[in-house]
């Protein structure tokens, strides 16, 4: 059985190292940042995922799993190695910054000193690992027996365990088929279960991640735009995704229009997509992603508009509660959060904003130091004009309106995400108000 390394332990790096020694894999976990590799060596980590601390903590129990900061120890043990390191968007610009991924490869190339399987799983600009391939076989002492090959994550934030654990699909970008070999005894246990194993070319693996975020962003931005038309038509917007979502070709799922996408992860991944098209002569077909972004954005700021409404025409000295901050329920994560982008808005513009978040509120409070935060939903909302629900924890979902109702000084609530019940709101005194319904 191979052993493997994991080089970047943030978000999907911890996952995937955690996963693979559930999987019986010898694992070892590296980073440059020692404080992080601390914190986990401990057992504690540095973000909130369901059920990932527990399972580091039990495979840090059976010495499957270790972490250190040093390359040269990462080289000496693996005989995989997984890149999980980050690529955010370039400052002042679409593009993928690619500093991380390069940093790690030139940080691992030079210890490579015999065969070798380097996996990168980031979501990288097409033609990224041809280029980190050639930097491998010359910087390598191993040369060509350093190989590269591309298996991109398809995780979503709060079932990453599981999406690692139980994916869709497998894909992997190979030159040999040694690297073929190599990445299905990695899976073997997942494909023994009947978990698809695509075998691509670098590029096509490439593009799978991008092309599935942009679909999935379409979907969203299409619901929200039909949204837009809902509202000046008076139709609903939720009754309308029901009826089509019937329909097999269109299914219901992401059909739910409300603030719209954020995290980490799709606005990036398709701005950064936009930009590689443009760099290979293809910009013409991807333009509609634009308006993609487009949609996504102005759901904020309607968001903003009918909180001003609801708050009679005017935001100064308005209270607001507002129940959420991260990006997405079952996760703490905030950036790109709607949530937080909204709540920021309001308080520019003269409203007194108190924000909850179940697992979120530290990082939404080094992000947006100056809004107001409570310990709960409940303090939030005390004395609020309005409330203002933007993140669908199940936590706001079970609130009990009357009880609710007790504490604000006006019952009025805009439903930022459909996910209320507005009839349950309403019989208890509220006035609803939520995106594309009347």
């Amino acid at each position: 059985m191979p052993r493997l390394t994991v080089l970047g332990t943030g978000y999907l790096g911890v996952t995937h190292a955690a996963c693979m020694a559930e999987l019986g894999f010898d694992v070892l976990g590296m980073d440059v940042d020692e404080s992080k590799i601390a914190r986990l060596s401990a057992g504690e980590v540095p973000f909130y995922e369901p059920d990932l601390e527990p399972l580091v903590a039990k495979h840090l129990d059976s010495g499957k799993l270790r972490f250190t900061t040093s390359y040269e120890e990462i080289a000496e043990f693996g005989d995989v190695h997984f890149t999980c390191v980050g690529t955010p968007q370039k400052r002042g610009d679409l593009g993928a910054d690619l500093t991380q991924v390069d940093a790690v490869i030139a940080g691992l190339a030079p210890h490579l000193r015999r065969p070798c399987l380097v996996v990168g799983k980031s979501t990288v600009p097409v033609g990224t690992a041809a280029r980190l391939a050639e930097y491998l076989r010359t910087h390598a002492p191993a040369g060509d027996a350093a190989e590269l090959a591309w298996n991109p994550e398809f995780l979503r934030e709060g079932f990453a365990v599981l999406d690692t654990l139980k994916p869709d699909r497998l894909v992997v970008g190979v030159r040999s088929a040694v690297a073929e070999a190599t990445l299905r005894e990695v899976y073997a246990d997942l494909i023994d279960a009947g978990i698809p194993f695509l075998v691509t070319d670098f590029a096509t693996a490439e593009l799978v991640k991008v092309a599935a975020n942009a679909f999935l962003a379409t979907k969203i931005s299409f619901i929200n735009a039909m949204a837009e038309v809902c509202e000046a038509a008076g139709a609903d917007v939720t009754a309308l995704a029901d009826a089509i979502g019937h329909d097999p070709r269109i299914g219901r799922r992401f059909l739910n229009a409300g603030l719209g996408f954020g995290g980490g992860c799709l606005p990036k991944d398709i701005r950064a997509f936009m930009a590689r098209a443009g760099e290979l002569g293809a910009a013409e077909a991807l333009t509609f992603l634009r308006e993609v972004d487009a949609i996504n954005m102005r759901r904020r700021v309607r968001t903003v508009e009918l909180a001003r409404e609801a708050c009679g025409g005017a935001l100064l000295g308005r209270r607001i509660g507002v129940l959420g901050a991260a990006f997405k329920p079952n996760s703490d994560d905030v950036r790109d959060s709607p949530a937080l982008s909204v709540a920021g808005q309001l308080q520019l513009q003269g409203a007194l904003v108190s924000v909850y978040d179940p697992k979120a509120m530290d990082n939404a409070a080094a992000l947006f130091p100056t809004l107001a935060y409570a310990p709960s939903a409940v303090d939030a909302c005390r004395g609020a004009d309005l409330v203002l629900h933007v993140t669908e924890w199940p936590e706001f979902l079970a609130i009990d309106p009357a009880v609710l109702g007790e504490v604000v000084g006006s019952r009025v609530i805009l439903d930022a995400r459909n996910a209320l019940d507005p009839d349950r709101w309403r019989e208890a005194g509220w006035t609803y108000r939520s995106l594309g319904r009347p």
